[in-house]
């Protein structure tokens, strides 16, 4: 039993590293620059996060209004999936676009 703990808290641990990872690379892929072609990249990939952040929120707003409760948004939850989010679509576009 206990190493089963161990090696969920260590698996815990490694994804959250992770996380925090993904958070800092995403700040530094947005102030980076580069020619035409990865600006359009950036700019595309960061629509479509921009798109599916507001999505969320206004999903859980309207949540929060019809269960008549206090909206409990975790920040570094929704941070880390706008990451993932973004990586995600950005490296859908590197491979569109080339890069």
């Amino acid at each position: 039993m206990r190493n089963t703990a161990t090696i969920l808290m260590w698996t815990f641990l490694i994804f959250l590293l992770a996380l925090i990872i993904i958070d800092i690379l995403m700040i530094v892929s947005l102030l980076k620059t580069g020619d035409e072609r990865r600006q359009l990249i950036v700019w595309k990939a960061s629509s479509f996060t921009l798109l599916v952040v507001v999505g969320t929120l206004v999903m859980d707003v309207v949540e929060s209004i019809v269960r008549a409760e206090a909206m409990l948004i975790n920040p570094f939850v929704k941070l880390s999936v706008t990451a993932m989010v973004y990586f995600l679509t950005l490296l859908f576009y590197r491979k569109r676009y080339g890069d």
